[in-house]
């Protein structure tokens, strides 16, 4: 299984005990949410709606790609990669 990066936002890092990057495994970003989740209790219901898809106002990147454009949570995670979560800035 890959190792991956996942950058976690201030918002979220109370789940991760303070840490701003914390190491998942996982092929898929699915897989990654699934193992932070096995790791930081509670988390994945932040990053995941009741329908089990990403939140509105959350995004996810690969690397530099937005998982909306590619593959949604199936999109690879190759190991070494990193993932970002990343709130949602509304403003005006």
């Amino acid at each position: 299984m890959s190792s991956i990066s996942v950058r976690i936002p201030t918002i979220l890092r109370n789940y991760t005990g303070g840490e701003s990057e914390v190491t998942a495994s996982g092929t898929t970003v699915r897989e990654v949410v699934a193992d932070l989740e096995a790791s930081f209790s509670g988390i994945a219901a932040r990053i995941l709606d009741e329908n089990g898809k990403i939140r509105r106002f959350v995004n996810v990147y690969v690397g530099e790609e937005d998982v909306r454009f590619a593959d949604g949570l199936d999109t690879a995670t190759p190991d070494g990669t990193q993932v970002s979560i990343i709130p949602a800035v509304a403003g005006g």
